[in-house]
């Protein structure tokens, strides 16, 4: 592979390294007083930030921890903060994975709820952000387009187009906080004659405001966490609601009852009880993934018992609660104090397993040959992945495929310069890696500075590298996109793990020159 042409270009030596990282090396320290700009007028920033959801809000804090004179900005494309949080709006939505872990470890969640509200998590975010000072560094309504490198100046120009107006920005260096899926185009299956379906028809994604669906009979689509955290919201009001899945997945109650946090919370200071919750929450999901994998008969087992406690005697649990994949080969459905479980109970849901036929003016017919009458049908068919918000990436004018390339360190991208990409985990809350990747990026700008860099990347180099998928999950959006996100090595830093506990001690024990190309900028003519 090709690397970047750097004008200088330096592979560290490990046996000619004595300084600690935090030693001062008074080299090319850029000057971080106050924001400049380049020969084209555009900022010049430290760090640019792309998304103010979690992701981006936590970076930006632990920017400013490790060093409170970075400058940086963040760039977001909606008007609000919150991301993912903001973006969805329909009935019910809330966290799919437990509030605590979710949750910044810098800023305690004070409510005791275990499974969140997707407003309640949404006013969090954005207050998190104000009482930080993080607000003020945000520019709303900028839809990034593109980000270019130079390496004659080791810097990257990031594009926007704002209000109807092209924007240019300037940065050394680029973390994308952009999720990992289209907010534009949501998975929607073609189904036939859905054209001539007289009801309305709705995606989860672009919930319209102000939809009235009280009294009416309602066909969600889909069996993952959008449609059992929509399904009990919807049926406080509707007539009736069909839950039509082409198979099932497992879902779990989760109490929202705590018993043990309000007692952590009455001993211990607020950020100190955080911590332990926080801990005890991470722990309890490892510990039930990892038993889950090493014992999937066991797990199905377990699962099942539990569904069926939920529901009445003789209910067909294993028609409609047995999936075909084992447990945590795809994402855990939790649903707060069984909610679900409880309108199947009192019959104003129904859960239907079969196939789509087809719809005609009233409803949709099954391929049993059932007809099921509806007055609105909700698509929650899922998500279309999409790396780096769809953002072109050039090095050098080269244009970067992201499928092409490693992932190191679960978050740096094979030979690019001065660029970060947060993702989350499969098995585990999303904040879990998101705020380990902020923690190693600001670990990497301090070395940096403190030797004079100005640019480095990881480089596999001529060694042979097997890949897999960067995501372990046999999910629909994953299997129907195969190449839309960075591929995983098979060894090292290079192969990317859902392990928060592995990661964590190899976060510890993080030595930054590893597999990394170090180098400055040339001289200004």
């Amino acid at each position: 592979m090709c690397l970047p042409t750097f004008v200088i270009d330096t592979v560290r030596d490990r046996s000619a390294i004595s300084a600690e990282l935090d030693e001062e090396v008074p080299v090319n320290e850029p000057d971080t007083t106050s924001i400049g700009s380049g020969a084209d007028g555009a900022e010049l920033h430290d760090v640019i930030i792309i998304g103010a959801g979690l992701s981006g809000i936590d970076a930006a804090y632990r920017l400013t921890e490790s060093d409170p004179t970075t400058r940086y900005l963040i760039l977001e494309r909606r008007e609000h903060i919150g991301g993912t949080w903001d973006l969805f709006r329909y009935p019910g939505i809330r966290s799919d994975s437990d509030i605590f872990t979710l949750s910044f470890p810098f800023e305690p969640w004070r409510r005791p709820e275990a499974l969140a509200q997707g407003a309640d998590i949404r006013d969090y975010v954005t207050a998190t952000a104000a009482r930080h000072g993080i607000t003020e560094h945000i520019r709303f309504g900028h839809h990034v387009r593109s980000a270019d490198w130079d390496s004659s100046t080791d810097t990257w120009t990031i594009a926007t187009s704002a209000a109807g107006t092209e924007q240019t920005y300037r940065c050394r260096f680029v973390y994308f906080a952009t999720g990992y899926y289209d907010y534009d185009d949501p998975y929607r299956p073609r189904f036939t004659g859905l054209d001539d379906f007289t009801g309305t028809v709705v995606h989860p994604q672009h919930w319209p405001e102000g939809l009235d669906h009280s009294g009416k009979r309602i066909v969600v689509i889909g069996s993952g966490a959008t449609a059992v955290s929509l399904i009990p919201s919807l049926a406080r009001t509707a007539e009736h609601v069909t839950m039509l899945q082409r198979s099932p997945s497992y879902i779990a109650s989760m109490s929202q009852q705590q018993r043990i946090n309000p007692l952590i919370r009455k001993l211990l200071p607020a950020k100190a009880a955080h911590k332990v919750i926080r801990a005890r929450y991470a722990a309890q999901t490892a510990a039930m993934v990892h038993g889950m994998h090493r014992f999937p008969k066991v797990g199905r087992k377990l699962l099942r018992s539990g569904v069926a406690k939920e529901l009445p005697d003789n209910y067909p649990v294993d028609v409609h609660f047995n999936p075909r994949y084992d447990p945590w080969d795809q994402r855990m459905c939790m649903v707060p104090d069984g909610d679900l479980f409880a309108e199947i109970t009192t019959g104003r849901v129904e859960m239907v397993t079969d196939q789509i036929d087809r719809f005609d003016a009233d409803g949709v017919t099954l391929q049993s040959g059932r007809h099921i009458d509806a007055d609105l049908v909700v698509t929650a068919t899922g998500l279309q992945l999409l790396a780096f918000g769809g953002i072109r990436i050039r090095v050098d004018d080269a244009e970067i495929k992201p499928h092409d390339r490693f992932v190191f360190k679960s978050h740096l991208l094979e030979d690019v310069p001065n660029l970060a990409w947060s993702v989350g985990y499969t098995n585990a809350s999303w904040t879990l890696r998101a705020d380990m990747t902020a923690r190693a990026v600001a670990k990497l700008l301090r070395y940096m500075n403190s030797h004079g860099y100005t640019h480095a990347y990881p480089h596999l180099g001529s060694e042979s590298m097997g890949s897999r998928p960067l995501w372990d999950l046999k999910a629909g959006y994953v299997e129907r996109a195969p190449d839309a996100l960075p591929k995983s090595g098979t060894r090292g830093h290079w192969a990317v793990r859902h392990n928060y506990y592995r990661d964590a001690i190899d976060h510890r024990l993080d030595d930054v020159e590893d597999s990394m190309v170090f180098g400055r900028a040339p001289a200004p003519a």
